[in-house]
């Protein structure tokens, strides 16, 4: 199969999770899920999704558990919607987007900071030297004179 194929399948499978978790999986520990991202190997076999859950630490191993538990319901139907010959085993990841996206936020207030100090301090200095420390051609030209 195809690279694009399998993209094309992951995107599908993605959209079939999403549904399948907000409409037919009624566990009451799955809390507020999203699916973000869905890959799919090469051979059709194997399908990893990814999602991120808003709450707490409790809050996301009592949905991981529940995913868990969901997994053979969820890999039936996307077998039945998708039509392969062989519906792939599906497996579940915590997506750690959202906590290193806060991680970079973080770091670029950092730095945002620190080049608001660099610039304070350069405010009300003067150059060491002329204040046009390079050559031109005038003079050169006086110079000759």
């Amino acid at each position: 199969m195809g690279e694009a194929r399998a993209k094309q399948l992951a995107d599908r499978i993605q959209v079939l999770v999403a549904e399948l978790l907000e409409r037919r999986v009624k566990d009451p520990r799955l809390g507020f899920v999203t699916v973000t991202d869905a890959r799919l190997t090469g051979d059709l076999r194997e399908a990893s999704v990814f999602y991120t859950v808003y709450g707490d630490e409790q809050e996301r191993a009592s949905t991981a558990a529940a995913l868990e538990s969901a997994r053979g319901l969820i890999r039936s139907e996307v077998g039945k919607a998708l039509g392969l010959r062989h519906a792939p085993s599906v497996a579940f990841f915590l997506d750690a987007v959202p906590e290193n996206a806060g991680q970079i936020e973080e770091l670029l207030e950092k730095a945002r900071m620190a080049d608001a100090e660099v610039a304070k301090a350069a405010a009300g200095a003067k150059p060491a030297g002329d204040a046009d420390p390079y050559k031109h051609k005038d003079d050169d030209e006086d110079d000759e004179d």
